[in-house]
């Protein structure tokens, strides 16, 4: 057996449509001529010259938030409070550092959205239907991954207003299974915002706005947002591992999630 590595997380870049223009991250690179006299600086009386082709170092300096880039959102983004389901008033939710790590290398599954229209926000019967459909039946510490129109679309000007969301009520149905990571490549795993504004001007229901994001105050469980290549997937019988940064008490943490594959 050999092991097939799929890369699916989206590298962090600027000047595309990533975010919202309030959130999109910025990147100032610094390469070998720019740095030689950070170098030569640690190091009395060394002139920059005197490197190897008078070089310094690459490096990068960023401005970016916790959301840019693929990253797995902890319970703490979408509420201060988790699992009311099990504890009365709920207890405070993780923070990404607080995150278990059991939960972030587990056997992944497919579900493939793809037809479904921009804006849609999927049912716990579309949930089931998928599934039957792959022949899987969701395990305690599945990683769920959503296969969405929003991919084809990352970085075009689409991007913020392509594919469909996850409802509160089927991100329970799969929390109640044991589910605890799921993860889109859409930017976000609650339809686009943009498309439930539309919404909300006709029926003034605030319990539509950020639903599946929400169901984290029944039941904790965390979800990456902006995966890249599911369509290169199988629906199931691939492992997923989505260790986040470790950034003390913060909503999110970036991730190198990986798809990995076991091949003849």
């Amino acid at each position: 057996m050999t092991r097939r590595f799929v890369d699916i997380s989206v590298a962090l870049e600027a000047d595309i449509q990533s975010d919202p223009e309030m959130m999109l991250p910025q990147i100032e690179y610094l390469d070998h001529s720019m740095t030689a006299g950070q170098v030569a600086s640690f190091f009395p009386g060394l002139e920059k010259e005197q490197l190897p082709d008078g070089e310094g170092w690459a490096i990068e300096r960023l401005q970016i938030a916790t959301h840019n880039g693929t990253h797995l959102d902890a319970p703490y983004h979408h509420h201060s409070t988790m699992n009311r389901r099990f504890t009365e008033g709920g207890e405070p939710a993780y923070t990404i550092d607080e995150v278990p790590l059991e939960w972030c290398m587990n056997p992944g599954v497919k579900l493939d959205f793809r037809h479904m229209e921009d804006g849609y926000v999927a049912t716990p019967a579309d949930i089931e239907a998928e599934l039957k459909r792959i022949g899987h039946t969701l395990r305690p510490l599945d990683i769920v991954v959503v296969n969405t129109s929003a991919g084809a679309h990352y970085g075009q000007p689409d991007y913020l207003v392509k594919g469909c969301g996850i409802g509160r009520d089927a991100t329970l149905w799969m929390l109640e299974q044991g589910v605890r990571v799921t993860g889109t490549d859409a930017w976000s795993w609650d339809a686009p915002f943009p498309l439930t504004a539309k919404r909300w001007m006709v029926e003034r229901d605030p319990s539509i706005i950020w639903e599946g994001h929400r169901a984290s105050m029944e039941i904790g469980y965390c979800h990456m947002e902006k995966l890249a290549n599911l369509d290169t997937l199988p629906d199931h019988g691939f492992e997923v591992s989505c260790f986040p940064w470790k950034i003390k008490g913060a909503s999110a943490g970036f991730v190198r999630a990986v798809a990995i594959i076991e091949e003849e």
